[in-house]
């Protein structure tokens, strides 16, 4: 595969990249001759250990000796525009080759898993599984999609053009590029988010889903009208409905979402009827099929909707299908029983919608309610818990004093009117963020029986705690154990298929913890959360709050579920995708096709392949808890430093991710006038702005400090064999090692003469060089990703593009550190690079 990548990509990046120099536009082609000029200037340079500044300088001292500072300006400013269109370039290059540098019949893919089991007599137990089993993939709106809509259609052009090597169509959208803007003017509403993820519903996952799906079945030779679980494959959505710290997102917001979800499946639905009418021109059939569409048009376009549910939908397709098999022996059977397949799958909601709020917002919310009843919510926990569980109205949502518990209460109470309109499907879920304790769990369940649940016999929704601090993931089975046993939640439990969804966050626990204890941590939560809910007779489901890169819960994510082993509950597979890692990942019908059925094809391995691989013993349980807590405590002293969040504040580029118009969210939780606290940071800018410093600090700090603890106690041999038995361990180091080939610690090495910085500094890169030599020593590779060379040669190159960037964006920090002055220009410098760097990384948030 590295053959083929070097020629379809890399050498074809080299002759595409050539176009640029022939743009019509006023001095791209100087832009295009200095910026190589200027990239071999940046890597020689930090070979030879200049600054940023040094760099720069010398760059115009030598090219452009009398220029006037607002011309030097101009130019790093095209130079910037030049390397984000050279990125894009990249990224279509690359998924135009898509299907040639990735094994689409190969390891974890169907064909593969079926081959694998029909070899190893497995079918029938396959088939078993994939009747309850499912693979929920959330799209979230958390906000490091830098490419605005029209930028990702020329994308997706260039790509189609690419693949066909039409020079001219290259060319001609390459001047489309050129003149198209790259940023957003205005920040995008909650709505605007939707808008842009159900764009992907549409016109990839639609298609997707149902095509892997139907050669599943086709494969193992299952009817496809017969088929008892459509839920195999679906798409969870967060836009509209995750309030935490978005103050944007109201009741009002949530309704529009699940309006525009239901129209845009039934606009799917629409098009697909036309196409099947093409087929079934038959007496019986046809009639039928005409009514179906003039149905699902008098529903969509006109006031008179005729199909409320997918039931009724479903009961005029079957209804054609019996006329096909009964009067024509059904010909075109299989166009039908696909499309009803999809009505199955996608039914009246397209996507499954979560509500998301913070605890702490409840804990205001019922002090206001206790207020407004005349009362006060005091004691302990279990006597606040009983005062709470004891409440049997709420106040009028008029009365409540604070606007956002106003909509807060209006939130629980529109989720009625959307499960009315949409079926339950399309939103049954509330999820708590920061749940610390059974208080924060009944909060929300009792909120939800006397709004949702007034006049129910049972509450149609499902109560999700969201664990995220290291603290909390070791007290969730204590919790959880406790709400199993609490009579008025075990009998909402048992309506629900006593069935429990647990949520647990990559993101902040690799923020709170690090990277090793956070991982390991989550691990041993979900197994003790596993235990103690097998034995109250409940069926745990595990929601994996992940990011993009590998310090939140990303970078490889099909070995993590192919490892877990028979103490992890193993129903379902429920990871969040966010961000650029949508379009890098699921953008296509290709890649999205093949990286869906590589987590499928992981949890259904995990179940019917349970080696010894991925069942860890005692000595390596032992072993890999010992180095996740020696690495929590390196990490833990380093947080501590007093320079910690002053270095974030003041010297990453993290102010400036609030000023991307890429998301309709706030930079933090929190009120904004509060000065910056470490708590109060969301994972995406924190982990963001060490990405942006080519530091990436939460993907592997302690790591190396952690393996050399255990070296000097004699212990590396046991880590170089735990590394080559254990899949979930080699996961786990493989992610970090990621994450240190991204780093570039030259570029900032000028802080090393920093007076407030440089032994904070210091301290960073000494564990960067620790956790390298560390980790090749374990791997006993010699080199970092020697195992996965495809993509550490994407990274290379990726890496190299942005260089450029990287340095001017530090030569725009050290000036401002130096001059302890922050002109417009360099804010402009800062900002504007950070869109090319990120979008370059693909996953770096």
């Amino acid at each position: 595969m590295y053959e083929t990548y070097d020629t379809q990509v890399a050498k074809r990046f080299t002759i595409y990249n050539s176009l640029f120099l022939d743009l019509p536009f006023n001095d791209i082609y100087r832009t295009g001759t200095l910026l190589p000029i200027l990239g071999t200037a940046c890597q020689n340079g930090f070979q030879k250990g200049l600054t940023p500044k040094e760099i720069i300088a010398g760059f115009f001292d030598e090219l452009m000796p009398d220029s006037t500072e607002a011309r030097r300006s101009d130019l790093l400013f095209q130079m910037i525009q030049y390397v984000e269109r050279q990125v894009v370039l990249f990224d279509s290059i690359e998924d135009a080759a898509y299907e040639k540098i990735h094994d689409l019949k190969g390891k974890g893919t169907i064909k593969a898993l079926i081959d694998r089991t029909d070899n190893d007599n497995k079918r029938a137990e396959l088939i078993e599984k994939l009747k309850t089993f499912s693979v929920r993939l959330t799209l979230t709106a958390h906000p490091t999609q830098f490419y605005p809509g029209n930028v990702l259609a020329i994308i997706t052009d260039l790509e189609n053009a690419i693949r066909t090597d039409d020079i001219g169509r290259i060319n001609s959208l390459l001047q489309q590029l050129g003149k198209t803007g790259f940023t957003k003017r205005e920040k995008p509403t909650p709505y605007d988010e939707a808008v842009s993820l159900i764009w992907f519903l549409e016109n990839i996952f639609y298609e997707s889903i149902s095509d892997i799906m139907i050669r599943l079945l086709g494969s193992l030779n299952i009817p496809l009208h017969d088929w008892e679980n459509p839920g195999l494959l679906k798409v969870g959505f967060w836009p509209g409905g995750d309030r935490d710290g978005n103050p944007f997102v109201t009741h009002t917001t949530t309704k529009q979402v699940a309006q525009r979800l239901k129209k845009w499946i039934l606009k799917c639905y629409y098009k697909d009827v036309r196409k099947v009418r093409r087929r079934l021109t038959f007496k019986h059939v046809e009639e039928i099929l005409i009514n179906i569409e003039r149905g699902l048009y008098s529903t969509l376009f006109e006031n008179d909707p005729v199909y409320k549910t997918k039931e009724q939908l479903l009961a005029d397709l079957l209804s054609a299908r019996e006329g096909l098999i009964k009067y024509h022996e059904g010909l075109f059977l299989d166009v039908l029983d696909q499309f009803i397949l999809k009505v199955k799958i996608f039914g009246f909601h397209f996507a499954c919608m979560d509500m998301r709020q913070d605890s702490r917002k409840h804990d205001t919310l019922m002090e206001e309610i206790f207020q407004l009843q005349g009362k006060e919510l005091q004691g302990s926990e279990d006597e606040q818990i009983d005062q709470i569980m004891s409440i049997t109205s709420l106040p009028e949502v008029a009365s409540f004093q604070d606007p956002f518990n106003q909509e807060m209460l209006q939130s629980f109470g529109v989720i009625d009117s959307i499960q009315k309109e949409g079926g339950e499907e399309v939103l049954n879920r509330y999820i708590i963020s920061n749940c610390q304790s059974r208080k924060h769990f009944l909060e929300v369940f009792k909120l939800a029986q006397l709004t949702l649940g007034v006049d129910k016999e049972n509450l149609p929704l499902d109560i999700v705690p969201l664990f995220e601090t290291i603290d909390d993931l070791a007290e969730a089975p204590q919790i959880m154990t406790s709400l199993y046993n609490l009579p008025e939640y075990k009998k909402h439990l048992s309506f629900r298929g006593n069935k429990q969804t647990i949520m647990l966050g990559f993101s902040d626990g690799t923020k709170d913890g690090g990277y090793l204890q956070a991982n390991w941590s989550i691990l041993r939560a979900k197994e003790e959360m596993t235990r103690v809910s097998r034995e109250n007779g409940i069926e745990v489901v595990f929601f994996d709050g992940r990011g993009g890169p590998p310090a939140r819960g990303g970078g490889n994510m099909h070995n993590f579920y192919a490892s877990l082993g028979e103490k992890v509950e193993n129903s379902e597979i429920q990871v969040t995708i966010q961000g650029q890692t949508i379009s890098a990942n699921y953008g296509k019908q290709a890649s999205c096709t093949y990286n869906f059925e590589q987590l499928l094809s992981a949890g259904l391995e995990n179940h019917l392949y349970v080696g010894a691989d991925k069942n860890l013993n005692t000595e390596q349980r032992a072993l890999i808890n010992e180095l996740a807590g020696e690495a929590y405590e390196s990490y833990k002293k380093f947080k501590s430093h007093p320079k910690f969040v002053p270095y974030l504040e003041h010297v990453t580029p993290l102010k400036y991710f609030g000023m991307t118009n890429i998301g309709s969210r706030p930079l933090k939780r929190g009120k904004g006038d509060e000065g910056l606290k470490f708590e109060d940071l969301r994972a995406i800018p924190f982990v963001g702005s060490w990405a942006q410093m080519k530091q990436n600090i939460p993907g592997f700090y302690g790591v190396g400090a952690a393996i050399e603890v255990l070296e000097k106690k004699g212990k590396l041999g046991e880590l170089k064999a735990l590394y080559n038995n254990s899949l979930f361990f080699r996961a786990l180091l493989g992610n970090s090692m990621q994450s240190l080939t991204k780093c570039f610690y030259p570029a900032t090495a000028y802080l090393k003469q920093d007076e407030n910085y440089g032994e904070f500094w210091e301290i960073m890169y000494e564990e960067y060089l620790r956790s390298i030599e560390k980790l090749k020593e374990v791997s006993s590779m010699d080199e970092l990703m020697g195992d996965n060379k495809v993509i550490k040669k994407s990274i290379e190159i990726r890496e190299r593009i942005v260089l450029p960037l990287i340095t001017v964006q530090q030569y725009a920090i050290q000036q401002i550190l130096e001059t302890g002055k922050t002109t417009e220009v360099l804010q402009r410098l800062i900002l504007r690079s950070m869109f090319g760097i990120i979008n370059a990384a693909r996953n770096a948030a």
